[in-house]
């Protein structure tokens, strides 16, 4: 590291680097080891294509080995990012039209009709967020027994009509769409054309190979002093979509994820594996303009431009807006709306994933940023160890937050 940094408090210790002037971003990080619980995480900041903060600290497991430059582990649903933009890639190649109707493509899936569009899909709005058919422990892993579940389901609402988080389903629709274009798998065709092209450490099925590399996932659950939020609440209710995501899903978020068989799957909304480096050289690539993955800048700015939104999502229960695959900036901090948020530039685009880690792009900014780790917090959005890297970021590039929920130069 170029900046001093006291790190004796933090087990395992931080390594990497940090420029001159992102001093800030590295404190934040060695603090939230001291104050907000960390186990195990990384940051990485790329700012017109140069890398100024890549830093990772703490332990894979409590008392466990060390955090070191090559661990990688489960992003969550920062892999709907990189499923999106593979069908954004096939588009551009001319392989695919996202707004041409999908019954042409996929005539078996019964909630196509005749208006879904592959769009719908990137957006959250083709109404297929879960399914109602019994789920066997092994669905996550079984992509054939979820894309008939998809075929069969009867869309929750006429697609198009209303707004609702797909966080499993996404991924088993993009992948099924890019077999149906290519003949090969998601993760193939996101290796070939994102991962070798940028030279990134992300996986979306995960070879035996990197096992050895692979910090394993804590789980965060609510306590009893939790507050219960809209989501929870739902997920309570039975046959509501909330409860059906969660319930109706299969056992891999409880005893798949620090599996092999979790691992080498490929569920293109939620297990994609990398760390922050790899996210962060993702974004930056797209923050400067997408030539590095043959993408046109017109094509990146239109991933910042909401193509969805509404005040209460039908699964999470809170206002959210999405672009073509991605997340857009969310300020739900009002007390009413549970303190689910995202805040970031006004022309930023990305994903967050599970328990709290986050990567985006920020094209005004050139700004390439991830923040992973494997230690989950409370929250569907960013929690405060994430949106505190976020926030010292931006602070050192000289924009300052707003009272619409942005940052601004």
């Amino acid at each position: 590291m170029e900046t001093a940094l006291d790190t004796s408090r933090v087990e395992g210790g931080i390594g990497g680097y940090c420029a001159p002037g992102f001093e800030l971003v590295a404190d934040v990080f060695k603090r939230n080891f001291e104050e907000r619980g960390e186990l195990g995480a990384s940051v990485s900041v790329e700012v017109g294509g140069q890398r100024v903060v890549d830093l990772w600290g703490g332990r894979q497991t409590p008392g466990g080995p060390s955090w070191s430059s090559d661990t990688i582990h489960i992003l969550f649903s920062c892999t709907k990012a990189a499923t999106a933009l593979v069908l954004h890639i096939l588009e551009n190649d001319g392989l695919l039209d996202l707004d041409s109707p999908l019954s042409a493509l996929w005539p078996e899936l019964l909630a196509a009709g005749d208006r879904a569009t592959v769009r719908m899909i990137l957006d959250h709005s083709i109404g297929l967020p879960a399914v109602t058919v019994p789920a066997p422990s092994n669905a996550l892993i079984d992509p054939d027994w979820m894309r008939k579940a998809l075929e069969q389901q009867e869309p929750f609402w006429e697609p198009g009509s209303r707004v609702g988080y797909h966080a499993l389903t996404f991924g088993f629709l993009a992948s099924e769409v890019v077999r149906r274009v290519t003949g090969a798998s998601l993760g193939q065709v996101f290796k070939e054309r994102v991962a070798k092209a940028l030279g990134i450490d992300f996986h979306i099925g995960l070879s035996e190979e990197h096992e050895p590399r692979v910090a394993p996932i804590e789980v965060w659950r609510p306590g009893s002093n939790d507050s219960e939020t809209a989501f929870m609440k739902a997920a309570k209710q039975k046959g509501t979509i909330a409860n059906l995501f969660v319930f109706n899903s299969g056992d891999w978020a409880v005893r798949g994820l620090n599996t092999r068989s979790g691992r080498v799957a490929e569920i293109g909304a939620a297990n994609g594996i990398g760390n922050a480096r790899a996210l962060a050289r993702l974004f930056g690539a797209l923050a400067n303009g997408g030539d590095e993955l043959g993408l046109n800048p017109s094509k990146v700015a239109s991933f910042s431009v909401a193509s969805s939104a509404t005040n209460r999502d039908a699964t999470l229960q809170i206002p959210t807006r999405f672009g073509p695959g991605f997340m857009l900036g969310m300020d739900n901090r009002h007390e009413n709306r549970g303190g689910e948020s995202l805040i970031i530039g006004r022309n930023a685009f990305g994903h967050v994933g599970a328990g709290g880690s986050v990567g985006f792009a920020d094209p005004e900014a050139q700004l390439g940023f991830a923040y992973t780790m494997n230690r989950q917090g409370p929250g569907l959005l960013l929690n405060s160890r994430g949106q505190s890297l976020v926030d010292a970021t931006y602070r050192t590039l000289g924009y300052r937050s707003t009272s619409s929920g942005f940052w601004m130069n």
